[in-house]
């Protein structure tokens, strides 16, 4: 049997960005999206999880380039002067691994993430992260134990192909086997505690977006198992862009999932489009 879970990341962080899951559950094939707790459009993103039952939503745990859930002076160590998240996942790791990042501050930082989004009264179907920083060794363990306090027990294995997307850059190329190399770690911790993950994940990871093309080979090539592919999807490219500082094409991954091609092919290749609650049920 082959599976496809379409995930949008970034649930909550804009009202754009929510615009275009709900497009893309009603027309397209998306039905699973992670909430940003700390985003600017998380009240937002909650009514529209609510109004669209079916759309399985998890948490998007974040600790680099967003919003906290708790006070800056709670979490030093994982915030800037101005209050923020640090800029992105390479400034993590630098902090991270030169002993300048509190593990008892990600705790009560993730722990935090997690009770607002079950105070707004979601029942959460999985769980990833920003950026996958939830892969990193010391971090996972955490995760694990918050996740399966409130019996969340399927997560997301970014397990990234080397060549999916271009590979322009020996940056590209390492960021990847690293990742992939994480990935793997943390998917050996996740199925020692019976959690659940899709066999295969997709989606580029370096910045280009997915598109048709894209997805139809993804569909005529789709390997036996559950394979997660991972989106970021908007309207209004201009303006997420600005907001997010990053040169992503929201609305090109919002086509490709609304594609009438990708549909059909999706048919015809009587491939499930399933979330993870179903995946969890499978097993």
């Amino acid at each position: 049997m082959k599976n496809l879970i379409v995930n949008a990341d970034d649930f909550g962080r804009h009202e754009l960005i929510n615009r275009a899951v709900e497009l893309a559950f009603n027309t397209g094939c998306l039905k699973s999206a992670t909430l940003m707790a700390g985003g600017i459009a998380f009240d937002d993103a909650v009514a529209l999880a609510k109004k669209i039952s079916k759309l399985g939503v998890g948490i998007h745990f974040t600790l680099a380039n967003g919003n906290p859930v708790l006070p800056p002076e709670d979490i030093p160590s994982l915030v800037t002067a101005e209050g923020i998240f640090h800029a992105d996942y390479i400034t993590f790791l630098k902090k991270y691994f030169s002993g300048k990042i509190s593990l008892a501050e990600v705790r009560s930082e993730l722990a935090a993430q997690l009770n607002k989004v079950r105070r707004a009264g979601l029942n959460l179907t999985h769980f990833d992260s920003h950026q996958h920083l939830h892969h990193i060794p010391g971090i996972i363990e955490i995760v694990l134990e918050l996740a399966a306090a409130e019996n969340i027990f399927t997560m997301r294995v970014a397990d990234t192909k080397i060549f999916d997307g271009e590979l322009d850059s020996i940056g590209k190329f390492v960021g990847r086997l690293g990742l992939s190399s994480l990935a793997k770690f943390a998917a050996h911790k996740a199925h020692k505690k019976n959690f659940a993950t899709p066999e295969h994940f997709t989606g580029i990871v370096a910045g280009e977006s997915v598109n048709e093309n894209f997805m139809l080979k993804l569909i005529e090539n789709l390997r036996e198992g559950t394979t997660e592919i991972m989106l970021h999807p908007g309207i209004d490219n201009k303006i997420l862009q600005d907001f997010c500082q990053w040169e992503h094409d929201f609305e090109e991954e919002l086509a490709a999932v609304t594609s009438p091609k990708v549909l059909s092919l999706l048919e015809e290749k009587n491939i499930a489009v399933i979330n993870f609650s179903e995946l969890r049920a499978k097993l």
